[in-house]
């Protein structure tokens, strides 16, 4: 077949409808997202998933407002660095800081109005976009390992895998985005009342803006809960 014909073709098959799901598997695809989130020995290596979305959540917003990023860096604890340069307070500082613990559950949420619009393989086209970019920028040995390990998982299922399993992949990853932006508000307060996390994105918000840390936990929280409540509703109702 000749690259002219096949072009429309692969445009259709990334951007056309795709196979709808059944209700039970929405069903299913939630429930097991949301034992992975609660369960540690789940969440522990999934939690890498979270961090490198939270990581290039501000990457991106630092590159949008005009900052210059330097690098990311991914740690086996599950922690992240993002630098980025430029000016050190000021609007573009302030998102660059609100972006990390909201990244989660607004990709979650994009990816949410995705499937509810049956545009399964856009998912799977914008994870890979996102993995790439974060390849790139990451400066040490775990980051690369931890974004390849992903990436290969995510390349068996779209290159191997059924219309079917791709379809139940692209909603585990929405609804693990969902639940998993939700844990680590609660986890960063519990550091912070333990006096574990003087450096965190909530601390550096309450010293940019003056408004106190707790603020912007509670701001975390409520705008991902917020994106979970609005993406279940379009994919759970009819």
């Amino acid at each position: 077949m000749q690259a002219t014909s096949t072009t429309p073709d692969l445009w259709q098959q990334i951007f056309g409808g795709n196979w709808q799901p059944p209700a039970t598997m929405v069903l299913l695809t939630a429930g097991a997202a949301l034992l992975v989130v609660l369960l540690r020995p789940l969440w522990r290596p999934a939690r890498n998933v979270i961090t490198i979305v939270h990581e290039a959540g501000h990457g991106l917003v630092a590159v949008l407002v005009g900052r210059r990023l330097s690098g990311i860096r991914l740690h086996s604890d599950t922690s992240g660095v993002t630098v980025s340069r430029g000016k050190p307070e000021g609007p573009g500082m302030v998102l660059t800081s609100l972006a990390g613990y909201v990244a989660p559950s607004l990709l979650g949420l994009g990816f949410a109005a995705l499937l509810a619009a049956n545009r399964t393989n856009v998912v799977i086209v914008i994870c890979a976009i996102l993995l790439f970019g974060v390849l790139v920028m990451v400066r040490n040995l775990y980051g690369v390992l931890s974004v390849v390990v992903t990436g290969l998982l995510l390349f068996a299922v779209s290159w191997f895998a059924p219309d079917g399993v791709q379809a139940a992949f692209a909603y585990l990853i929405a609804w693990f985005l969902l639940f998993g932006g939700v844990r680590p508000v609660f986890e960063l307060q519990r550091k912070r009342r333990r006096g574990r996390a003087r450096d965190s994105d909530a601390d550096q918000l309450a010293r940019l803006t003056g408004a106190p840390g707790f603020f912007w936990v509670g701001s975390f929280l409520i705008i991902d809960l917020g994106a979970l409540l609005v993406a279940a509703a379009w994919l759970l109702l009819p």
